[in-house]
Order: C-alpha cells, then sequence, then structure tokens
C-alpha cells in the first residue's frame, strides 16, 4: 500500500498540494501584513513623537517666559524695596508702583509658567496613539492566528 492510498488520494489528485500551498499562502500573507503593520506603527510614532517634541518646545518656551517675568517681578520688588527703604523720610511714593508692578509680573508668571509646566507633565508625554494601536493589532493578531488554527 503507498502513502497516495493511505492519504485517498489519486496521483491526478492535487488536494494535498493544494493545502500546502494555502498554507504557504497564508503564512506568506500574515507575513507581509505583519511587515506592513510594523511600517505603519513606525510612521505612527514618528508622527507622534514629532508632536510631542512640538508640546515640550511649547511647553518649554512657556516656562522660560515664566521664568523671566518671575526674576522680572523679583528686580521690581527689590527695587520696591530698595525705593521704600531709601525714601522712608519722604512723602513719595516709589515703593508702591514697584509693588504693583511686582504683584502684576509674578501673576504673569504664575499664569504662564504654570500653563507650561502642564505641557512638560509626564501624562502628556505618552505615546497614548501609539499604545492603544498596537494593544489593538496584538488582539487582532491573536484573533487572526486562533480562527487560523481552529479553521484547520
Amino acid at each position: 500500500m503507498s502513502d497516495h492510498d493511505l492519504l485517498g488520494a489519486t496521483p491526478g489528485d492535487t488536494s494535498a498540494g493544494a493545502g500546502r500551498r494555502g498554507l504557504t499562502a497564508l503564512v506568506r500573507e500574515l507575513a507581509d501584513g505583519s511587515a506592513d503593520l510594523v511600517r505603519q506603527e513606525v510612521r505612527l510614532i514618528r508622527l507622534e513623537i514629532g508632536s510631542l517634541l512640538a508640546s515640550v518646545a511649547r511647553g518649554s518656551v512657556g516656562v522660560a517666559t515664566g521664568s523671566v517675568f518671575l526674576l522680572l517681578g523679583g528686580l521690581a520688588f527689590l527695587a520696591g524695596i530698595i525705593f521704600l527703604i531709601g525714601e522712608q523720610w519722604i512723602v513719595g511714593r516709589v515703593w508702591l508702583a514697584a509693588l504693583i508692578v511686582f504683584v502684576v509680573a509674578s501673576a504673569v508668571a504664575l499664569i504662564v509658567g504654570s500653563r507650561g509646566a502642564r505641557l512638560l507633565s509626564p501624562s502628556q508625554l505618552v505615546p497614548s496613539q501609539t499604545a492603544a494601536s498596537l494593544k489593538e493589532d496584538k488582539e487582532w493578531l491573536k484573533r487572526q492566528l486562533t480562527s487560523d488554527a481552529t479553521s484547520r
């Protein structure tokens, strides 16, 4: 008894070869799809990292601007103290103007600095779209592998 007789195949029957070619084609299709998926994920992460870097740049400018205004406010406060001490026996109120400048500059520094610091927070720097996409791809691949395994 030959192998063909055991398999129930006749010499002209190519169903066993067709099954192999189908599996080979399936594996090739899976490999090609996986390669395309990896390329798309790389493109997505590049775009997302570019967006994150732009956000970091904006946040850095905000923090730097807030710091400059805080420095200017500190200098104005010191100037007010100097005028207060220097003119304590004089009726003029130059120190009050310096104090007002200090309060305004400090308020601007607080607003701009906190906005910039919020842009630099770690939760803003996570590539969330890529992570979600990778999770979806993982689930899709699991479904593909389990459905192909059960369909045989």
